[in-house]
Parts: C-alpha cells; sequence; structure tokens
C-alpha cells in the first residue's frame, strides 16, 4: 500500500453530532488516523426519515468525503447504515472502502452471545428495518433478539437531557418494556446513546450488560486498516468537522460528545 494512501483520512458521517462519540473512539485506538467528519445536522433525525431521502443525503455527504481523497468512509449512524450502506457502497466503488456500525455489532453479538438473550433499543428507521434482526439470524448462532424503538432517546440527547430526572425517567419507561425483559445484553443502536450509558447501566444495576457500539465499532476500524494496510504510520494533521446547518449549541453540544472543543465548518448539502 502506498504511503500516499496510509495518510489520507477517514470519512465519517452521521444524521448529527451523535456520531462524534464513535469519531472519538476511533481516535482512542487509531490516534495517528485524521478524521473528516461531516454531521448533517439540517436533516436530522434520520430516525425518522424514509429510506429515500436518507439514501440521497447519504450520496451527497459521500460526494464532500471522497473530494477529501478519504481512504475509508464510515456511516457511523445505525439508521443511515440500515438505509443507504448498500447504496453507498456501490456508489462510491473503489474510491474508498465503506463500513458501516451495524456489521461489527452483529459479529461481537455472534461471538459473545450465542443461545442467550439480546436487547436492542434505537431510533424507528433501525428498529424497524429489521436490519439487526436479520444480520443476527444470518449467523445462526442461536441469539434471540429483542428489538425496541425509543424514538425520543437521540432528540433528548440532542437537546442536553441527560443525567438529570427528565432523562432519568424516559429512559426508566422505555426500559421496563416487556420488549426488554429477560435480556442478558442491551445492544445501544444509537451513536447518541453511549452519552447516557452509566444511566442504563444504573438502571440495571450490572445485571445485564451495555453494549457500546462506538467501542465495538472503533476496534473493528483498527483491526480493519490494519488488515488492509491502510493504518496511517504517524499524524498528519488536524480533524476537520463539517456540519450542513450550524447553529451555536451544536458547537456546544460537540464538546459534550467529542470530549474537546471542535471547530464546526457549515457545509450546506444542497445550495
Amino acid at each position: 500500500m502506498t504511503q500516499e494512501k496510509k495518510d489520507r483520512p477517514i470519512g465519517v458521517f452521521d444524521s448529527g453530532i451523535g456520531g462524534l462519540t464513535v469519531a472519538q473512539a476511533i481516535i482512542n485506538v487509531l490516534p495517528n488516523e485524521r478524521i473528516v467528519y461531516f454531521g448533517d445536522t439540517a436533516h436530522l433525525p434520520y430516525g425518522d426519515k424514509s429510506t429515500a431521502a436518507i439514501q440521497a443525503y447519504a450520496v451527497k455527504i459521500c460526494d464532500l468525503l471522497i473530494r477529501q481523497n478519504c481512504k475509508v468512509i464510515l456511516i457511523a449512524c445505525n439508521s443511515a447504515s440500515a438505509a443507504a450502506y448498500e447504496l453507498v457502497k456501490e456508489y462510491v466503488g473503489s474510491k474508498a472502502k465503506v463500513l458501516n456500525v451495524i456489521d461489527p455489532t452483529v459479529h461481537y453479538i455472534g461471538q459473545a452471545y450465542a443461545q442467550k438473550t439480546v436487547g436492542l433499543i434505537g431510533t424507528k428507521q433501525t428498529v424497524n428495518s429489521n436490519v439487526y434482526r436479520k444480520k443476527v439470524d444470518e449467523l445462526d448462532r442461536g441469539v434471540e433478539l429483542r428489538s425496541l424503538a425509543t424514538p425520543l432517546l437521540a432528540a433528548m440527547i440532542e437537546e442536553g437531557f441527560f443525567n438529570d430526572s427528565i432523562s432519568e425517567s424516559v429512559i426508566h419507561t422505555y426500559l421496563s418494556d416487556p420488549q426488554l425483559r429477560h435480556i442478558e445484553a442491551l445492544i445501544l443502536g444509537c451513536t447518541h446513546y453511549p452519552l447516557i450509558k452509566k444511566q442504563i447501566e444504573g438502571y440495571y444495576e450490572g445485571k445485564v450488560d451495555v453494549l457500546d457500539a462506538s467501542q465495538i465499532v472503533a476496534q473493528y476500524v483498527k483491526a480493519y486498516l490494519e488488515e488492509h494496510n491502510l493504518a496511517a504510520d504517524k499524524p498528519s494533521g488536524d480533524h476537520t468537522f463539517y456540519v450542513s446547518d450550524f447553529t451555536r449549541s451544536f458547537e456546544e453540544s460537540t464538546r459534550i460528545f467529542f470530549k474537546r472543543k471542535v471547530n464546526l465548518e457549515h457545509y450546506p448539502l444542497w445550495e
């Protein structure tokens, strides 16, 4: 693999800033990599958009990430991974490798929870697409998956409601749903949810493994880059962050998701 290709950035995109939890996890395990992040804040949340709409957004975002010369494009959004992964892979072709956040998580579940009952919480788009169930069933590892759409959670987190009594009661109402009874692990099937992981763990009091997909995905990206000889040998410049609709509150929130100050650049998808 040429040095030039190794030095190219990793493109990461999401419907908003939730995917920054994944970007942060990637940088933790791959400190030499440079990230080009795109948050489609003009169209969030993707969770209640149609498949066709999400596909249209994803293609436009990939145009930008290809122009930025990304070696890998990670769809860091469960809704977009469910709706647009196959299309994006075809669209991008040989220009970059395309990864999603669902496959690494399903692979991990198959290895760690064979013959067990696993819960999944996510957006309506993610849960109703049944993509996790289909992929888990294809593994044929005897995993029983129980899914619950939790549409209020992402919006609540975007608005900064977590670690307080409002989020506590919303989280408890969802997790006490009969659909999630008798599970041994819970997949946080949305990139926003790592921010409420502690509250979810508190609800289960250690009786259920709460799986932060951002950590699983970061390890997968690391293994992928190493296997394909694409990992950067040394740091090569600063990360870049784009949003399709700029608001001051997003700039504030990015610190919470990314654990440091980030300068957001405004890049509208449609002029």
